[in-house]
């Protein structure tokens, strides 16, 4: 049976002070194997690694924060290369799939799959460029918008400052301070009033572009190298691309909290999917027209 503790009135001061601390840490040792617990459970890692690599991102020491604030947000272009990866091994895989799913010649299968690697993947680079620069073109409309209205009416603008961080938990004396900080600067209440409006990220239309081309080619070359090589064929080809789509899923499992034995089937499954639509669509239009064998 477990006992009650004795009651602190029968503590000396020094055993008192000594047993809290004895709590205090045991309770802090708690918490910290909670939230390493909270993590493995997250990411679905294993125990063992989560407490090896259980580590904060980046340092928070005064000199590191001035650092890295000053830096200015991070633009993170992944989205870019798994978009462009993956549409690129579904490209060329569909092409192949389709092409010898009608039968068709190996010099047919060379022709088109390269032409759609390179004209697709220019078509995506670009749109992804022009989608980016939208985006910034955005940002800039809304800035310029914001500094009208501060011009026009600035009471307004302010009352919308106040309202913002109030909504955030600001209040009294504090409230009044930061409203005053932001309206003071000009730039930085438009700024402000942008960042809230649209939660812009600064991202490169070129750097998008290049990521974009870059994912594409890589991985749109699996299909085609595979099947043409030496031993290749079908059965090659469906297994690299195969191979590659769970690939791509597993890299992107680092920047989410989906693991990798997830992320990997997923991403699998979307390209499989199509290129055995653009198989049974090939094959379906060789049966339907009568297409001669090559």
């Amino acid at each position: 049976m477990v006992q009650d503790p004795p009651r602190l009135s029968t503590w000396s001061s020094a055993e008192g002070r000594e047993t809290l601390m004895s709590v205090k840490g045991s309770a802090r040792q708690q918490e910290s194997f909670d939230r390493a617990e909270i993590h493995s459970r997250l990411l679905g890692r294993s125990g063992e690694r989560s407490r090896m690599s259980y580590e904060l991102e980046h340092s928070h020491t005064p000199q590191a924060i001035s650092a890295r604030l000053a830096r200015g947000p991070y633009s993170n272009y992944l989205r870019d290369w798994i978009y462009g990866g993956i549409d690129g091994a579904v490209t060329t895989f569909a092409v192949v799939a389709g092409v010898v799913g009608a039968d068709l010649s190996t010099t047919v299968v060379l022709v088109l799959s390269f032409a759609n690697l390179i004209a697709d993947g220019f078509a995506m680079a670009a749109s992804n460029y022009s989608g980016t620069k939208a985006d910034r073109d955005d940002y800039d409309r809304v800035l310029a918008t914001e500094n009208r209205h501060i011009a026009l009416v600035p009471e307004g603008e302010r009352e919308e400052v106040r309202q913002i961080f109030s909504s955030k938990g600001f209040a009294g004396d504090d409230l009044n301070k930061i409203v005053a900080v932001i309206t003071s600067d000009r730039t930085l209440r438009a700024k402000t009033m942008a960042v809230e409006d649209l939660s812009p990220t600064r991202r490169s239309p070129w750097v998008a572009a290049v990521s974009t081309l870059a994912a594409f080619i890589l991985c749109g070359l699996v299909p085609i190298v595979s099947y043409l090589s030496a031993g290749g064929g079908l059965a090659m080809c469906v297994v690299a691309t195969g191979l590659a789509f769970f690939g791509v899923g597993a890299i992107k499992s680092w920047w989410s909290l989906m693991a990798w034995w997830r992320s990997g089937p997923e991403t699998f499954l979307i390209g499989m999917s199509a290129a055995a639509l653009a198989f049974a669509v090939g094959f379906g239009l060789k049966a339907f027209l009568a297409l001669p064998t090559a």
